[in-house]
């Protein structure tokens, strides 16, 4: 036989056409497919790969994937941005002349110096102000120190220290002015900074004068028993009250009693109001 021998298989190929027609459940079970996956339904008459780019064009795109697609492009224009303008300036450099780069490291060098001198100066107003400051901190506190010196010694502020308190007791009345004036040069012969008898401060212009039986300080009225509040060193004050033919001696033959205790701090706290000079001025002024 010269061509394939006819059987009854081929014959049924040949009969068959080469595709079938869908069932109607077919048909049915394709649109709800369709319709859950939302793709557009397949235009019948159309082959499969039609169908398929049917189905990817046009794309589809959800909003997330919209805001990263737009990020992205604003990163890569910026890295662009950038990249041109190191480019330019990386390019203007490389095409300038050797005279063009010398000028212009001169000018940078320069430019250096200038601020360096500034800084230099500015460093130095600092370091005048930060002198001027402390030397005028330093005299304030001096004036203040002096000021307190001078008060003490006038009588114009209180005073506290080391010292010693003195009581005399007076029963016959026999104690006059001049015992109690030789016992304050005795006081300030022996260091006494600051003395107070009976509530009135004794200061360089103190005078005291017998008053009937008392005895008046500075125009103030005083009675026994005196008592004496002294700022001084107590290792130099007492003895200097007991000396032999003292102050101590000289009060006991007139039947006074005399009472001296040391003490570590001792208050004086009479005041004196400050007088202004009447023709005296500083030469200063």
């Amino acid at each position: 036989m010269s061509g394939q021998e006819e059987t009854p298989g081929n014959r049924l190929r040949k009969e068959l056409p080469e595709e079938l027609p869908a069932t109607p459940a077919e048909e049915t079970e394709t649109t709800e497919a369709t319709e859950e996956s939302g793709a557009p339904a397949a235009e019948p008459g159309l082959t499969g790969r039609q169908r398929l780019v049917q189905g990817l064009w046009p794309p589809r795109v959800t909003r997330a994937q919209l805001i990263v697609a737009v990020l992205l492009f604003g990163l890569g224009f910026g890295l662009a941005v950038q990249v041109a303008s190191n480019s330019d300036s990386d390019s203007a450099l490389r095409g300038a002349r050797q005279e063009d780069l010398v000028r212009i490291l001169d000018e940078l060098d320069d430019r250096t110096q200038r601020l360096e001198d500034e800084k230099q100066g500015l460093e130095k107003q600092r370091d005048e102000l930060e002198n001027s400051s402390d030397q005028a901190e330093e005299a304030r506190k001096q004036t203040v120190e002096k000021e307190r010196q001078l008060g003490i010694l006038a009588g114009t502020v209180a005073a506290q220290g080391p010292g010693i308190t003195m009581t005399i007791e007076d029963n016959k009345g026999t104690v006059e002015a001049d015992m109690l004036l030789d016992a304050i040069q005795e006081l300030r012969a022996a260091g006494a900074e600051a003395i107070q008898v009976n509530g009135v401060r004794v200061v360089a212009g103190t005078y005291l004068s017998d008053s009937g039986k008392s005895v008046s300080v500075d125009g103030n009225k005083i009675t026994a028993p005196f008592r004496f509040k002294v700022i001084g060193n107590p290792q130099d004050l007492e003895p200097a009250l007991n000396i032999p033919g003292g102050v101590v001696q000289t009060l006991e033959k007139e039947q006074a009693t005399i009472t001296v205790e040391r003490s570590d701090k001792i208050v004086v706290d009479a005041l004196r109001a400050a007088k202004r000079p009447d023709y005296a001025r500083s030469s200063s002024q």
